[in-house]
C-alpha cells in the first residue's frame, strides 16, 4: 500500500487483503483456528508465522489484520494491535511494558477506567504512578526520572477538555528514555499526528470514533513493529484481549466514512460552542475550539484548528439543574459513550467519574453540573434549539 496517500485515502484501502474471489468489500472470517496441510507446515508456523500466516485467532486473524493495517498506516505508526475494547487497549499498552519497580508519570485528568489501572492494577504489582497537571510542563520536567519507563495522557482529557503539549511532554519523557503512551480518543485519528508529534504508543478506543455508530466494542494500541510485536502481543494472545473478526469488520466499514463523520461534527461542535458560550444558565462552555480556552493556540498547532466533536457545558445550577437539563433533551440520548452518530449527553460525576472522591472530582474541574456533550450527525440548527430549550428547563 502506497504510503504517499492522504488519510482519507488510507482510511478505505489501507490494509487491503481479497481471498481468491477478489471481493469488493472485506471478508469476514470468522474462524478461531486455521488448518495446515501437514504436521511439518503446523511446527513451522509455530516457529516463524509469517505476515500472511495464521495460527489462532487470539494470535491474528485476517480481517483483524487488515484493520490493524489499516489504522497503523491512517496513523502514521508501523503496526498495530486490536484489542477488545479501549480499556483492553490502555491495559495492554501499560502492562505489557512494566514490571515492578518501573515508575510511570501520568496526567491526572483521565477517564475513571485509566485512573483505576493507574492508582490500583500497576501499583499492585509494584510500578510506582506520579501524577501531574498535564497541562503544566514544569511538573513534567520534576516528575520524570532515570527509573521512568512510561509517561501517559489523554491528548485531550475526558471531560473536561484540557489540550496536552504532545511534542513538548515527549521531549521530557525522551530525556530519561520513558517512552510516551497517548489516549487519543478525543483528539481522533482523523486530527490527530500524535506519532509525527512525538508519541512512541497511540491507543484508541474503536468503539468511539472508528466505528462511531454504536455498534461493537473495540480498541487498538499502534507503534513500532518492536514494540507491537515484540511487546505487546506477546503479551496479548497470552491474556486473550483479541478483537473479534466480526467487530474488527465493522471497524474497517467504520473508517471508510469516519473523516466524513468526524469533519461533520466538529463543525457543528464549534457552531454550538459558540452559540452557547455566555448562556446565562452555564457558568462555563468548554471546548478547545473556543478562543476562550485556555490551550486554543495549542490546538491550531496540534491538532490544526480543530476542536473536537465534544463540548462541555457546566450548568449553573449544580446537579439540580444539571438532571433536569439531562431530562428535558429530545434529540441527544442520555448515555456514556461519544464520538457517535446520535448525539450523546453525559453526567460525568454521576457515571463515567462516580468513582473517583468528590475532592477528586473538584481537583480536575468535574463539578455537580458539568454535562460532557458529544456532538452527533443531526442538524446543527435543531441541536441548538433542543440545547437552549433544555437550558431554559434547566433554570427550575
Amino acid at each position: 500500500m502506497s504510503t504517499d496517500w492522504s488519510k482519507r485515502t488510507q482510511a478505505v484501502h489501507g490494509g487491503t487483503r481479497r481471498s481468491q474471489w477478489g471481493e469488493v468489500s472485506e471478508a469476514i472470517f470468522l474462524t478461531q483456528g486455521f488448518v495446515y496441510e501437514t504436521a511439518e507446515q503446523a511446527e513451522a508456523r509455530f516457529i516463524d508465522c509469517g505476515p500472511d500466516e495464521f495460527i489462532y485467532a487470539r494470535y491474528g486473524n485476517p480481517t483483524v489484520a487488515m484493520f490493524e493495517q489499516r489504522i497503523a498506516a491512517l496513523e502514521g505508526g508501523e503496526d498495530a494491535f486490536a484489542t477488545a475494547s479501549g480499556m483492553a487497549a490502555v491495559n495492554g499498552a501499560l502492562v505489557s511494558m512494566l514490571k515492578a519497580g518501573d515508575h510511570v508519570v501520568s496526567a491526572k485528568a483521565l477517564f475513571g477506567s485509566c485512573l483505576y489501572i493507574l492508582e490500583n492494577i500497576l501499583t499492585r504489582y509494584g510500578v510506582e504512578v506520579t501524577f501531574v497537571d498535564g497541562t503544566d510542563l514544569e511538573q513534567w520536567r520534576a516528575a520524570v526520572r532515570p527509573e521512568t519507563k512510561a509517561v501517559f495522557f489523554e491528548s485531550m482529557s475526558n471531560p473536561t477538555l484540557e489540550v496536552i503539549d504532545i511534542t513538548a511532554v515527549a521531549e521530557i519523557a525522551h530525556s530519561v528514555g520513558a517512552k510516551v503512551v497517548v489516549d487519543n480518543v478525543f483528539s481522533t485519528p482523523v486530527f490527530s499526528r500524535a506519532i509525527q508529534q512525538g508519541a512512541d504508543v497511540v491507543v484508541y478506543s474503536a468503539t468511539k470514533h472508528i466505528d462511531g455508530q454504536g455498534r461493537a466494542l473495540g480498541g487498538v494500541i499502534i507503534g513500532s513493529r518492536e514494540f507491537i510485536r515484540g511487546t505487546v502481543e506477546p503479551y496479548l494472545k497470552h491474556t486473550g484481549g483479541a478483537l473479534s473478526p466480526f467487530s474488527a469488520w465493522i471497524m474497517l466499514k467504520g473508517l471508510e466514512t469516519m473523516a466524513l463523520r468526524v469533519n461533520a461534527q466538529a463543525e457543528t461542535a464549534q457552531k454550538l460552542a459558540e452559540a452557547l458560550e455566555g448562556h446565562p444558565e452555564l457558568v462555563r462552555t468548554l471546548y478547545p475550539g473556543l478562543k476562550s480556552h485556555a490551550q486554543n493556540a495549542l490546538i491550531q498547532s496540534q491538532l490544526g484548528g480543530k476542536g473536537g466533536t465534544v463540548l462541555s457545558l457546566d450548568l449553573r445550577g449544580g446537579k439540580p439543574a444539571a438532571f433536569r437539563f439531562l431530562n428535558a433533551l429530545t434529540i441527544p440520548v442520555i448515555s456514556n459513550n461519544l464520538g457517535d452518530a446520535k448525539s450523546i449527553a453525559t453526567h460525568p460525576a454521576t457515571t463515567t467519574h462516580q468513582r473517583l472522591s468528590e475532592a477528586q472530582r473538584a481537583e480536575l474541574g468535574i463539578t455537580p453540573g458539568l454535562i460532557r456533550f458529544s456532538v452527533g450527525l443531526e442538524d446543527a440548527g435543531d441541536l441548538l434549539a433542543d440545547l437552549r430549550a433544555a437550558l431554559d428547563s434547566s433554570a427550575g
